[in-house]
C-alpha cells in the first residue's frame, strides 16, 4: 500500500498559491508570501490584486520603486530547506516539494561552470539561481576547482557581453571566497577594477548591489598595492551606491568597502575627492538604521584623519551638527565614533568659525552631556573630555552654551 505524500507544514505554504514557498518574502504587515505570487498580486489592478496585503487587506505604503517592501525571509527559507533535508530519501512528495528538495549534483554544477566560463549567459543565470536556492548548492559550486578564477575571468573579459559580466558578478558576490583566492584574483586580473566600475554603472540596481558586495570582499582581502591603484572612477561609483540607497545590504557593503579602503592614505584622499563626505552626511541626515549609522560614522572617522576629509565636513552646512546629533542617540558605538570625528575636527580644523558653529549647533552641549551619561563608555568620555578641555576658554565664555551645562563642563 502506497504511503501518503509528506504533508507540508501549513506555515511553509504561500497564503496566495497554497504551494510550498520557494522564495519567501515578508510584507510590512508581517505576513510572508512566495515572491512570485505576491509580485503578481501587487502588479495586478484591484480588486484582483493591488497594493494591499492579501491576508490582512491593510493598504501598503506608497513606494518610489515597484516592489521594495518585499523583505527576504531568510529564517523561513532556512526552515523550509531544513525540513526538506529531514525527509527520508524514499519519502513520497509532491512535485513542487521534490523540485526544491534535491540539491544540484556535482556533475551538473561542473557542466554549468564549464559553460559559464565561456561567458554563456544562461549558464551563469542558472548558477546564480542554484546558489540562491540552498546552502548545499552553494557549497557544491564553491568546491569546484577553479570556480573563482573562471568567474573572475568572465567579469574581466573584454569579449563577454555586459549581461554575462553582470551575471558573473552576481554569482561571485553570493559565494564565500577565501582570502587567498581573492588576493590571487586581483593579482591575475589587473583590469578587474575597471570591469567592476562598468558593472557599477549599470542601469539595473541588482548588478550594482552585487558589484559593491564584491568590491567590499576585495577591499578587505587585497594587498595595499591593489587598493592604492584603484581608480577614482571606481571609488566614485561606490560612493554613488551610498548616495542612491539601492538597498540596505548594498549600502552597508559600500560603507564597509569605504572604511576598509580608508587606511591607505592616497586612496583616502581619492575617496574624499569622490564626494564621500557629503554623501555620508546626507545619509546620516536621513536617520538610517543603527548599523548603517555606525558604519557611516566609522567611514567618516577614517576620512577625517586627513585634512581634505575634515575640510569637506566643516564646509558642509549640516556636517558638524549631524555628527554631534549621533552622540547619545543611537548606540555607544555610534557615540564613540561621532566623538572621534569631532575630536579630529577640534584638534586639526578648529578655526574660530568652526568652534562657534560647534557651540551654536549643540555639539558642545552634547559633549558635556556625554561626560555624565551612563550610556557612554569610558573611552567615549575620555575623548569628549579632551575635546571640551582643548577649547575650554572659547566655549565656557560662549553665550550659546546654556547655563545648565556649565556644571557639566570640565574644569
Amino acid at each position: 500500500m502506497a504511503s501518503a505524500p509528506a504533508e507540508v507544514p501549513s506555515h511553509f505554504l504561500c497564503p496566495i498559491s497554497l504551494q510550498l514557498m520557494r522564495d519567501p518574502v515578508t510584507l510590512p504587515t508581517g505576513i510572508s508570501y512566495d515572491r512570485a505570487a505576491i509580485s503578481r498580486w501587487l502588479a495586478a489592478p484591484a480588486p484582483a490584486g493591488g497594493r494591499t496585503c492579501p491576508v490582512t487587506r491593510v493598504p501598503l505604503p506608497p513606494q518610489p520603486q515597484p516592489q521594495p517592501q518585499l523583505t527576504p525571509n531568510h529564517t523561513l527559507r532556512r526552515l523550509i530547506h531544513s525540513w526538506l533535508a529531514s525527509l527520508s530519501p524514499g519519502a513520497e512528495v509532491d512535485e513542487d516539494v521534490a523540485a526544491l528538495r534535491a540539491p544540484a549534483s556535482g556533475a551538473e554544477v561542473a557542466a554549468l561552470l564549464s559553460d559559464a566560463a565561456a561567458a554563456r549567459v544562461e549558464a551563469l543565470k542558472r548558477l546564480r539561481e542554484l546558489v540562491a536556492e540552498c546552502e548545499d548548492n552553494r557549497a557544491v559550486l564553491e568546491s569546484q576547482d577553479g570556480v573563482f578564477d573562471a568567474l573572475s575571468r568572465v567579469v574581466s573579459s573584454g569579449d563577454a557581453c555586459s549581461t554575462a559580466r553582470e551575471e558573473a558578478v552576481g554569482v561571485l558576490a553570493s559565494l564565500r571566497i577565501p582570502g587567498p583566492e581573492l588576493a590571487g584574483v586581483v593579482a591575475r586580473y589587473i583590469n578587474l577594477g575597471e570591469a567592476l566600475t562598468a558593472v557599477l554603472r549599470s542601469s539595473n540596481l541588482k548588478p550594482r548591489a552585487n558589484a559593491v558586495l564584491l568590491v567590499r570582499s576585495l577591499s578587505e582581502a587585497a594587498w595595499p598595492a591593489w587598493v592604492i591603484g584603484l581608480s577614482p572612477e571606481l571609488l566614485a561609483e561606490v560612493v554613488r551606491v551610498v548616495r542612491d540607497r539601492i538597498s540596505s545590504r548594498a549600502t552597508k557593503a559600500a560603507l564597509h568597502a569605504l572604511a576598509a579602503l580608508c587606511p591607505h592614505g592616497r586612496t583616502r584622499v581619492k575617496i574624499v575627492g569622490a564626494g564621500a563626505v557629503p554623501a555620508l552626511v546626507d545619509l546620516l541626515l536621513d536617520d538610517p538604521e543603527r548599523r548603517v549609522c555606525e558604519l557611516a560614522l566609522a567611514a567618516l572617522d577614517r576620512l577625517c584623519t586627513c585634512a581634505e576629509g575634515r575640510a569637506e565636513l566643516v564646509t558642509h552646512a549640516a556636517g558638524l551638527a549631524v555628527v554631534g546629533k549621533q552622540v547619545l542617540r543611537v548606540s555607544d558605538v555610534a557615540s564613540e565614533r561621532a566623538v572621534r570625528v569631532l575630536r579630529s575636527v577640534a584638534r586639526h580644523a578648529a578655526t574660530p568659525a568652526v568652534l562657534q558653529e560647534m557651540a551654536q549647533s549643540g555639539v558642545v552641549a552634547k559633549l558635556c552631556a556625554a561626560l555624565r551619561s551612563e550610556q557612554c563608555g569610558l573611552k567615549t568620555k575620555e575623548k569628549a573630555h579632551e575635546v571640551l578641555k582643548l577649547h575650554s576658554r572659547t566655549w565656557r565664555a560662549s553665550p550659546c552654551l546654556s547655563p545648565k551645562f556649565w556644571g557639566l563642563y570640565p574644569s
